[in-house]
């Protein structure tokens, strides 16, 4: 390889990816060094897993206590409900920004500044729980939109830094570990803040004192993140590089919207984490008006979390080893459906055994498809010159917002004449599930190289 085109290589790849190294001959000549991985890639991954957790606990942190935090702030469920439908708009608000850096530099940036927003907001949602005798109910939701503004920068980076650090055989594990770290912050809140709070109005500030002081602890080890490894965890990213690397954004965009596998594959994925983020949000008040109290929706929405990350640890090395993404999606979707459909009768049981394992089954096919589906994204998107970033932050994106709204039909939709139960938002949750279906069918992508 010539001179002129390794220092042509060098500068596409700096900004955006794993710099090629090169290395001086005796002659003069400079040529790639080996590619290989480096165990400082796991400091980065504990980082991410690490935002991952504090942002998803801050998020349901007070819909996992909902009616305990109506009565402190004095104001309704349904305003309750938009801490956390709020938060999940916010995703829309920084997105671009997520974008353009994901797309510019390196992945450390992305994560210092999520660092810092779920740093400041959680300390801002603490003063505004201990204003007053019940709280400045507009300075926590205020503060509450700024750390959900951290979410894009956390949930579009794990297969960003995949692609940067980690072998091919081990980016779907990596992606799971570090994805799936946030819906595990949503379990430690749906477990903890009823603990916490004991059901008491007054200790609100308390648990809300608890988790600003995790999130600041686990958002401190960013400014000490490596940006980049010094060579490429594979050739086949040093292959592809000059495809998609400097590729203008808008060009990237273009490409990735007129691809048809990309609907096929983008839409059960925005429907999915939609209806999981409604269900987590809800739960409480899917269950209470059965008779279950808010200590049981938090473990049923603990079982719910941690039975899908069990499931995934077992699923996600399984695709990594035999590259069955494709199959594996197709067997998930179906699935997803499935476990909505029970859970439209199954609250009325009044059965807590019955609703734990319902939310196992949900969470167990949720958990499972989710890292699956976004590196089958990645190789989609990287087929047609196109960067991890590109469909991972539009993907989010598009399901954060979709979940939104579904938060708010399911709110409209609560029965407040009986009982205020929730069985209408789960039958319209369950036929979006069910519309998706047959979309993966027609995914018959086949990568021309691996990537």
């Amino acid at each position: 390889m010539a001179s002129e085109d390794v220092v042509m290589i060098e500068h596409a790849y700096a900004p955006l990816r794993t710099p090629l190294a090169v290395e001086e001959d005796i002659y003069g000549t400079t040529t790639p060094q080996p590619c290989r991985v480096y165990k400082r890639r796991f400091f980065g991954l504990a980082q991410l897993v690490a935002l991952n957790i504090v942002c998803s606990w801050s998020w349901l942190t007070f819909a996992a206590v909902a009616d305990t935090s109506a009565q402190y702030f004095r104001v309704s469920i349904t305003a309750i409900n938009w801490l956390s439908t709020g938060f999940l708009f916010a995703f829309l608000l920084t997105c671009p920004i997520v974008l353009l850096t994901l797309h510019k530099h390196s992945p450390k940036p992305s994560i210092v500044a999520a660092s810092v927003l779920i740093s400041v907001g959680s300390w801002l949602r603490y003063a505004g729980t201990k204003a007053g005798t019940h709280g400045n109910f507009p300075l926590v939701v205020v503060s509450q939109f700024i750390i959900g503004t951290s979410q894009p920068f956390v949930l579009a980076s794990p297969t960003r830094y995949s692609e940067a650090w980690f072998s091919p055989s081990t980016r779907v594990v990596a992606t799971a570990l570090s994805t799936l770290a946030n819906p595990l912050g949503g379990a430690l809140a749906q477990l903890f803040s009823p603990l916490l709070s004991s059901s008491a109005p007054s200790t609100i500030p308390n648990l809300v004192l608890y988790t600003s002081i995790i999130s600041t602890v686990a958002c401190l080890p960013a400014i000490f993140l490596p940006s980049l490894p010094p060579t490429p965890p594979s050739h086949s990213l040093s292959d592809t590089i000059n495809d998609h690397l400097s590729l203008p954004l808008r060009t990237a965009l273009k490409r990735l919207l007129t691809l048809p596998a990309f609907y096929y594959l983008a839409i059960p994925f925005v429907i999915y984490v939609s209806a999981f983020n409604s269900t987590a949000t809800l739960l409480s008040q899917i269950l209470i008006p059965y008779g279950f109290s808010e200590d049981q929706a938090g473990l049923a929405g603990a079982c719910l979390i941690l039975v899908g990350l069990v499931f995934s640890a077992i699923v996600s090395p399984l695709v990594d080893r035999t590259s069955s993404h494709l199959l594996t999606i197709k067997l998930l979707v179906p699935l997803v459906a499935i476990s909505y459909n029970i859970l439209i009768f199954i609250p009325q049981t009044k059965g807590f055994a019955a609703v734990c394992v319902t939310m196992g089954l949900v969470g167990a096919s949720s958990f499972a498809l989710l890292p699956c589906a976004l590196e089958y994204m990645t190789k989609i998107s990287a087929e047609i010159g196109v960067g991890a970033e590109v469909s991972s932050v539009l993907a989010w994106a598009c399901a954060q917002g979709v979940a939104g709204g579904l938060l708010l039909g399911m709110d409209a939709l609560r029965d407040d004449a009986n009982n205020r139960n929730m069985h209408k938002a789960l039958i319209l949750q369950c036929v979006l599930a069910w519309v998706v279906v047959p979309l993966p069918v027609f995914l018959l992508w086949k990568s021309k190289r691996t990537t």
